[in-house]
């Protein structure tokens, strides 16, 4: 099977909510506040080291049994900016998607240099929910 990094869009950080351990690296994240600042639609987003998909998503994962992921709820708010400019924009229901898996072993998996790593049948699943803004490289084993 191949695999393929995945570098998903970017829409905001982490929220004052969240709790995160910064002295270990990467960073444990023991409780997530995801603070949107813009959202271009796509089904997964992130803001290392942490995933969001849309429920939706998680449904596909769950249904398709894909290996080395778990699911937490998360805290999700819009910062000022994404109200300035995405005022009509509403998200969907987000969760948190951690990822416990071997990169190249498992559908989801963490690399040596900390990226997602998702298997062929990941990324053709990922597709119909959008992933348009997300960067796909091979996955070279490293």
């Amino acid at each position: 099977m191949k695999y393929f990094y995945l570098e998903p869009e970017v829409s905001g950080g982490p929220g004052e909510n969240t709790i995160m351990d910064v002295t270990v690296h990467p960073p444990l994240v023991s409780r997530l506040h995801y603070e949107f600042d813009g959202w271009l639609g796509d089904g997964i987003v992130t803001s290392f080291p942490c995933y969001l998909v849309t429920k939706d998503v998680k449904e596909k994962i769950l249904e398709s049994d894909f290996s080395g992921v778990t699911f937490d709820d998360v805290e999700v708010t819009t910062s000022e900016l994404f109200e300035e400019m995405q005022p009509n924009q509403k998200l969907p229901a987000f969760v948190w998607l951690k990822v416990n898996g071997d990169a190249g072993d498992d559908d989801f998996g963490i690399a040596k240099d900390y990226r997602l790593v998702v298997s062929e049948r990941v990324l053709d699943a990922l597709k119909s929910f959008g992933i348009s803004n997300a960067l796909i490289e091979p996955f070279d084993g490293a």
